[in-house]
């Protein structure tokens, strides 16, 4: 694949960078393979297109170099997989061949290549399309990293770290689907900070943040990974529990009622202690396919509504129908 000359290099550190290469041809494939560790990169190699698309699907490569012709897939066929597959990250790919028609160059990158190169590669000239693809890969992961930061403050609450309403408005449902179509227990607690008015009238806003803040820490630190917490409203949250029966809801519904009358936050000088109102609703049995998250809602919304009205820090349950 590569005709040796005097190797290159630019002063890149590439030594977390991994290439797969793929020839069928074992001499071409362990000389190739020599001077990309030399250059820096971390190489594993494959002998034909299947086993290529096999090492892709279960490990992490940011740069392929395949040659064309191979038996059971070839490049061309690889490339497409590739292009087809569901990848954590973007694969930069060059596909190396003999053929040098432009009708070849351009069913080459129509199936997914970045690159193209015929042989015989000089050396420099592979290195120097591999940093190449090493600009690009670095790129779109920055990209990705800046829409993944943007998506995730769009459905933070800026305040508490929880998710906000559009979340859970947006999750909730999928969590019901799922736990209906595969027969899950699911449960949604809903809780409200008791006399919260009280405190920003007496502290001042700040002391309110404060409370709010410690409200969602004590919360997450009693729940399972699996569970989530959404603030709904001012001082109101939703925490939502998959493969959590209605029963075992109302345990972890006291749980954190305690949990959050055992806790002091210290505010200016100010020793401020709080404590909320919770609902609860679910589903003991299974979830029906036609389950409304409305109705879920509705209910745990009763339900704190009952907490209040019966003097609060406390737990008020009803299960759904």
């Amino acid at each position: 694949m590569v005709s040796a000359t005097t190797q290159a290099t630019d002063g890149a550190t590439p030594a977390e960078w991994r290439v797969l290469l793929v020839d069928d041809e074992p001499t071409q494939r362990l000389i190739t393979a020599r001077l990309l560790k030399r250059a820096g990169f971390t190489v594993d190699t494959a002998q034909n297109g299947r086993e290529a698309l096999e090492r892709i699907k279960s490990g992490p490569y940011q740069l392929l170099v395949t040659d064309w012709e191979m038996p059971e897939m070839d490049g061309v066929a690889l490339c497409r997989e590739v292009r087809s597959a569901k990848l954590d990250g973007y694969v930069y790919t060059i596909l190396v061949t003999s053929r040098d028609a432009i009708e070849h160059l351009v069913a080459g990158l129509q199936a997914g290549a970045d690159d193209y190169l015929t042989k015989p590669v000089l050396e420099p000239e592979l290195l120097a399309r591999l940093n190449t693809g090493k600009r690009i890969v670095t790129l779109e992961r920055s990209l990705r990293a800046v829409v993944e930061e943007n998506r995730r403050l769009s459905v933070t609450d800026p305040l508490t770290g929880a998710f906000n309403r559009r979340y859970l408005m947006e999750q909730l449902p999928i969590e019901i689907e799922r736990s209906a179509r595969y027969d899950h227990r699911l449960s949604v607690l809903m809780c409200d900070v008791d006399h919260f008015k009280k405190v920003n009238d007496t502290y001042g806003h700040q002391a309110g943040d404060e409370v709010l803040k410690s409200v969602v820490a004590a919360i997450r630190s009693k729940v399972r990974n699996s569970d989530w917490v959404a603030r709904y409203g001012g001082e109101e949250f939703v925490i939502v529990l998959p493969e959590t029966s209605f029963n075992n809801s109302l345990k972890v519904a006291e749980t954190l009622r305690v949990a959050l009358t055992e806790q002091v936050v210290d505010f200016d000088g100010h020793k401020l202690s709080v404590s909320a109102s919770f609902g609860a609703a679910g589903w003991n049995q299974f979830v029906p396919a036609d389950a409304a998250v409305d109705a879920l809602v509705a209910r745990c919304d009763e339900c704190v509504y009952e907490s209040k009205a019966g003097g609060r820090n406390r737990v008020t349950a009803k299960g759904m129908d």
